[in-house]
């Protein structure tokens, strides 16, 4: 109801507020409050007190926030008097005065005392005095700074000096026919020597205001109300008033006034209390107390008391109700009854400056607060946590900031072990994020999770109960797994933050016992990234757990590679079992390939090679190029040492000659041996397959071809005996320079002439267009030859020519062409040839007269660039003889200025510094 008017908030909850969410039917103000009550004392464990006045006073509560201590007994009061009754109590400090119905007013000193951290008084009796009337004395009221007492007795506020209570002996200090009358705790005047006071008038519809000096009292203001109220409160300038049917506020300094809710005056007793700056508790239809500020708004939800309620007051974070039977606590924060105290014969409840005292007619005993850490606590010990929280929370103003966040942070974290002792561990993991908990708190319930190096100890005062995991789970499997599932779970979120800085190693360490222990994934992500697992406790837990490639990784994570080889290499030869990666021997192979250490690599590269070549090369083909000289390997130490694993050679000299393209004459030459060697070697052996052959000789074959830095006659001797690999000689003869025999090769004796024409284009390749030619031009003559076996190929030699027709020169061709082939079977190439020749001839045609009208554009601009024309007549003057010209021949000077011939030469005869001018100018010049 935060922030609707007290009217709203009444008609919401008068009736059915104080049963909300209980599934009830509409109940009475007294059914309701004592069936809270009621249920209070069956949901608590009660205590008994012997009262002093000899009642048993029950208590019965879920928290107990208040201790009700004996402050004034009855025989101290009264003595043997049995109809001497307390009207109204006042207390200021450490003086105590009674006002009783026999018109005395007694003055106490009480003395406050701690035994054993309990809060005990003991009061003693200073004076009373008789004030000669036979009323009771209705109202009590100290002005300490004026040292007065103000009283209400037989409609007449008086003076009283605090210490003798005699009367002021002045005249002005009185005012009759009073009802009821308050004190301003925020008075608006500036005067520290004067006290601000609100005066129920008994003859009209009014309210006074007074000022309160040391010998007299003045009225400042009169306030109409539209009817007499009969109970107020003041604050500044707002006087919230009960009237008998509703309540208001109203702005005595601007008449403004506000309708609250409608009360009936002659049911109940209406309560007006200021319980802070402009804002005020009142008593609430349907027993309810209700919270209005100055602007008539109720921002607090109301609380739900006894509709027999006759006096109430705050003492943050609670409301505190009297009636006839109890006094109530209930919490401001979440409105709920916390504490319930049997009080018989409750007459009075006041707060005098955070003390609440409460007298039955008899004795007078104060309501001393319990320390709020230890209310805290209490709850928290009966698992009530959001209460605790709650009240923490709610309890912010009252605590020092730097004490608050001290005490807060450790609520926070005793919840969230409440909550994870629940299996609640969302809740639980909120809560030590919010507290900062050191997370070592939660690892050391774990046994031997936390590192046997480990300085850690417990929170003393501890934030739990458990002594360990086992301990909480009481045996249940399921619960400890649980329980361990979070723990890694939150391990994880906090271990990149902040809050793990000092303690790293504890909380990465426990993670990897936890994850090894589950056979959690995420062992191998943790250990193959930034972690600070401590090898003494981490390698026997891995070991005991059978985790030996994640053991080899911590050993790798703390440059002790020689023990993880070792561990690897135990495990694949099946020594030891572990399953994690099928690839083990892969991996080791890998690793070896990128270690640095190159001792052991030779160490293991016999055992990986032994075990599979095609793999174990990969340890010197697949490393990286490193800056460091240190752990680079020499290749020539590469290939004599793979010397004895044959496959392993072949792949790592294919590694450095096809793959990285390493220009060494020896790599290649020896690659192509074993390459020959392979074939041959195939060619002898009967059980080799024709795919097996034909995959040897496509590598030889490539390898031929591209490479040119192998020895060719070493390789053309090898091969030099076998019939079957033709092809091959033929690639050799070519890289010789001895296309003739390649393509006789080709042609006659493989036959092949498909093969011979993907020789010459080969061949030619990144060669001029003369040499391609010339080489077309041989393979055609082969083809014509006539002294071979077989005789001239003419079909063969056609087909070239009609498909090459654009490579060959016609002159030449047709010198070489039997003079019997007829026109026909020349038609194709001798109309592709005509036709290149007329494009060629044409396409030089266009780019001379191309080239001839950009030349002739050039020159126009030159011409442009040099100037325009002179204009020169028989009346224009030489600018160095100042004659006439008679002839039309002259010489510009620079600018276009013309002058005679011979005057520009005995110009430049007479000035010689000035011959570059001239010749400049004769340059320029247009006659």
């Amino acid at each position: 109801m935060s922030g609707c008017s007290p009217q709203e908030a009444a008609v919401r909850s008068g009736s059915t507020a104080a049963t909300a969410g209980r599934g009830k039917p509409e109940r009475s103000g007294e059914q309701r409050g004592r069936e809270n009550r009621e249920a209070q004392q069956q949901s608590s464990l009660p205590g008994q007190n012997r009262g002093a006045t000899g009642w048993d006073v029950n208590i019965s509560m879920s928290v107990k926030a208040f201790e009700l201590v004996p402050a004034v007994e009855r025989e101290q009061l009264m003595g043997e008097k049995v109809r001497i009754g307390i009207e109204c109590i006042e207390c200021c400090g450490q003086h105590l005065y009674v006002g009783t119905n026999d018109c005395f007013i007694h003055h106490f000193l009480l003395e406050e005392r701690s035994t054993k951290g309990r809060l005990t008084y003991s009061s003693q009796k200073l004076l009373q005095k008789f004030l000669g009337l036979k009323k009771p004395v209705a109202e009590l009221k100290a002005a300490s700074a004026l040292e007065r007492l103000i009283i209400l007795c037989d409609g007449t506020v008086s003076l009283l000096d605090m210490v003798t209570l005699e009367p002021v002996p002045f005249g002005g200090a009185k005012v009759k026919n009073v009802i009821a009358f308050c004190v301003n705790e925020n008075p608006v005047t500036a005067d520290p020597f004067c006290v601000e006071m609100a005066v129920v008038s008994a003859r009209r519809r009014a309210v006074q205001i007074f000022t309160v000096h040391e010998d007299r009292v003045q009225m400042l203001k009169e306030v109409t109300t539209p009817e007499q109220p009969c109970a107020l409160s003041v604050d500044g300038y707002f006087l919230c008033l009960a009237l008998p049917t509703q309540y208001m506020i109203l702005n005595y300094s601007s008449g403004a006034s506000q309708d609250l809710f409608p009360y009936d005056s002659e049911e109940r007793k209406p309560i007006v209390k200021r319980i802070g700056r402009e804002e005020f508790l009142l008593a609430a239809p349907g027993g309810l107390g209700m919270f209005a500020n100055a602007e008539g708004i109720s921002q607090r939800a109301p609380v739900s008391w006894s509709e027999s309620v006759i006096g109430a007051a705050v003492c943050f974070p609670y409301v505190v109700a009297l009636d006839e039977g109890f006094v109530t606590v209930h919490s401001m924060l979440d409105q709920q009854l916390k504490q319930t105290l049997s009080f018989r014969e409750g007459h009075i409840l006041q707060n005098f400056e955070g003390k609440v005292v409460v007298s039955s007619t008899k004795a007078v005993y104060v309501l001393v607060p319990l320390p709020l850490e230890q209310q805290i606590q209490d709850l928290l010990a009966g698992h009530r946590v959001e209460e605790a929280l709650t009240l923490a929370e709610g309890a912010q103003r009252n605590i020092p900031k730097d004490k608050f966040q001290i005490l807060h942070k450790r609520i926070l974290q005793q919840a969230g072990f409440i909550q994870f002792g629940q299996l609640q561990f969302s809740e639980a993991k909120e809560h030590f994020r919010k507290g900062q908990l050191d997370v070592r708190e939660l690892i050391s319930l774990y046994p031997l999770l936390l590192p046997a190096s480990s300085s850690f100890t417990r929170c003393h005062p501890p934030l739990h109960e458990f002594a360990d995991l086992y301990h909480l789970a009481q045996g249940d499997q399921e619960k400890v797994q649980r329980c361990k599932r979070f723990l890694i779970s939150y391990l994880r979120e906090v271990r990149s933050s902040e809050s793990t800085n000092g303690f790293r190693e504890d909380v990465d360490t426990a993670l990897l016992k936890l994850y090894a222990e589950s056979g959690h994934d995420s062992l191998l992500d943790l250990l193959a990234s930034n972690n600070a697992c401590l090898l003494a406790d981490s390698a026997p837990w891995l070991e005991k757990h059978h985790r030996y490639f994640a053991l080899g990784l911590l050993y790798h994570y703390n440059s002790q590679d020689a023990l993880a080889l070792q561990l690897w290499v135990r495990v694949v030869n099946g020594d030891m079992q572990d399953s994690t990666r099928a690839d083990l021997f892969e991996y080791v192979v890998d690793f070896l390939s990128y270690c640095s250490n190159l001792d052991l690599v030779w160490k293991y590269a016999e055992w990986a090679l032994q075990r599979d070549q095609k793999i174990g090369v990969q340890i010197f083909t697949k490393r990286p190029v490193s800056k460091e000289q240190t752990a680079q390997l020499n290749p020539d130490e590469v290939v004599k040492y793979l010397e004895k694993h044959h496959q392993a050679l072949v792949l790592y000299l294919e590694h450095l000659v096809l793959e990285n393209k390493v220009q060494k004459e020896k790599y290649h030459t020896q690659l192509a041996v074993l390459y020959a060697d392979r074939v041959l070697g195939l060619l002898t052996r009967p059980a080799a397959t024709e795919e097996q052959l034909c995959s040897a000789r496509r590598k030889l074959q490539h390898l031929l071809r591209e490479s040119d830095l192998y020895r060719v006659q070493l390789l053309l001797g090898k091969l030099q005996d076998s019939e079957l690999l033709l092809t091959e000689r033929a690639t050799l003869h070519g890289k010789l320079e001895e296309h003739d025999k390649a393509l006789n090769i080709l042609v006659h004796q493989l036959k092949n002439c498909r093969a011979a024409e993907d020789y010459c284009t080969w061949a030619s390749q990144d060669q001029d267009q003369a040499y391609r030619q010339r080489l077309f031009h041989q393979l055609l003559s082969v083809y014509l030859d006539p002294d071979v076996p077989g005789g001239t190929q003419t079909v063969e030699a056609v087909d070239l020519l009609n498909r090459y027709s654009d490579i060959f020169d016609s002159a030449q061709v047709l010198e070489l062409v039997p003079e019997a082939w007829s026109l026909t079977l020349l038609r194709p190439f001798l109309c592709g040839a005509l036709r290149a020749s007329v494009h060629a001839r044409r396409t030089s045609q266009v780019a001379l007269a191309l080239a001839q009208a950009e030349n002739m554009q050039l020159q126009h601009d030159r011409l442009k660039y040099r100037g325009g024309p002179v204009f020169m007549s028989e009346k224009r003057g030489c600018q160095l003889c100042h004659n006439t010209f008679r002839e039309p021949d002259f010489v510009c000077l620079p600018g276009g200025t013309p002058v005679h011939t011979h005057c520009a030469t005995q110009r430049l005869r007479d000035s010689p510094t000035k011959r570059s001018h001239l010749d400049h100018g004769h340059t320029c010049n247009h006659t």
